[in-house]
Formats: C-alpha cells, sequence, structure tokens
C-alpha cells in the first residue's frame, strides 16, 4: 500500500509539472508555473516536512496553468484583481482535482486540496495556514525582490503588510529570522 501511495503523489507531481510545462513565461531559463511550483514544494519541505499528500499537492499546483487567465482579460484595479486571484484559484482547485481523481485519491482528499487552494479556512484550518505562509515564504525568497522596484513605496508597503497578516504567528516569526527585511516591512512582520 505505502508504494501505491508514494506511486500517486508522484504521478500527481509529475502531472502538474507537466501541464505547466507549457506556461509561455520562460523568463528564468524554464516554464514560470513549473518553476513556481518546484519552489513551493521545496519549500513545503522545508517548513512543513510532515505535509500531508493533499497539501503537498495543493503547493506543487498552487499556480497550476496560471498563463490560461491573463490579468488583462479583468477589470483594472484591485477589484478587478481580486476577481482575477478568485476565478485562477477555482481553476487551480479544479485542475487539481482532475489529477488527484486520475491519481485515485478519495473524494475527501480532493476536497481538502481544493479547500487549500481556494484558501477556505484561512486562519482556520491548519493546512490551509499552512500552504499561506509557503506561500509567503516562496514569494519574500523568490520573487520579492524583482517585483519590488516595479511598485511604488506606499503600495509596496501595502503589500508587505498584507502578506504579513495573511501569515501565521509562526510564520511571520519565521520571516524575520530569516529575511534581511528593511525595518518598515519587518514591523509588519511583527504585528
Amino acid at each position: 500500500m505505502e508504494q501505491g501511495v508514494v506511486k500517486r503523489l508522484e504521478f500527481c507531481l509529475a502531472a502538474i509539472d507537466d501541464a505547466n510545462s507549457h506556461d509561455p513565461d520562460r523568463s528564468e531559463g524554464q516554464p514560470a508555473a513549473q518553476l513556481y511550483g518546484q519552489r513551493m514544494s521545496a519549500e513545503l519541505a522545508r517548513l512543513f516536512p510532515d505535509a500531508s499528500e493533499p497539501l503537498q499537492i495543493a503547493a506543487r499546483g498552487q499556480h497550476i496553468e496560471r498563463w490560461v487567465m491573463k490579468r488583462q482579460e479583468f477589470p483594472e484595479g484591485r477589484a478587478g484583481y481580486l476577481a482575477w486571484r478568485t476565478e485562477l484559484a477555482k481553476h487551480h482547485a479544479t485542475r487539481v482535482g482532475e489529477i488527484m481523481k486520475t491519481a485515485n485519491y478519495d473524494a475527501q482528499d480532493i476536497a481538502k486540496a481544493q479547500k487549500m487552494l481556494l484558501k477556505d479556512g484561512l486562519k482556520r484550518d491548519a493546512e490551509v495556514q499552512a500552504l499561506e505562509d509557503v506561500i509567503c515564504v516562496t514569494f519574500l525568497k523568490w520573487y520579492f525582490a524583482p517585483f519590488a522596484p516595479t511598485q511604488n513605496p506606499e503600495k509596496l508597503d501595502r503589500i508587505v503588510a498584507r502578506t504579513a497578516r495573511k501569515m501565521s504567528e509562526a510564520g511571520r516569526a519565521r520571516v524575520l529570522q530569516e529575511f534581511e527585511l528593511p525595518e518598515a516591512f519587518a514591523a509588519h512582520f511583527r504585528a
């Protein structure tokens, strides 16, 4: 049974990587969504080494086929951005669910992974929160430095504050230990 479980998990991770291999954004030398998924898996393994299989699959599938819905297809401004993110989350949850079903995961495990991808239970469900902490750490570690110069200082401060608010207390403490942030940003993680 154990070998079958590992094969199911490996199948799902490989299927997500295969789907993400079609991302046209190759700005870092490989498909961006595929690289993001691999970084998410690495951070999850580091931060939550005993993560459940649904959490491992959700982390890898966090941005599955993200390029299929373009931001410019939604209205400008924060409301349009949030609508885009909501539709993307639904797409990610659907695609990950399809892959898990193909790998013979039961409905309960599929629902768990989908719940995490939809962020249903943030601050109330330990696995949803764990995924969010991994998302935030991955953003700070790999994407914040190139992203920061593209934003005006006030907007960047709001983004950092929102990132900190989404994290658990333990996640914020870890950020303060692992990252050298300017004091104005670090203050958000102490709150």
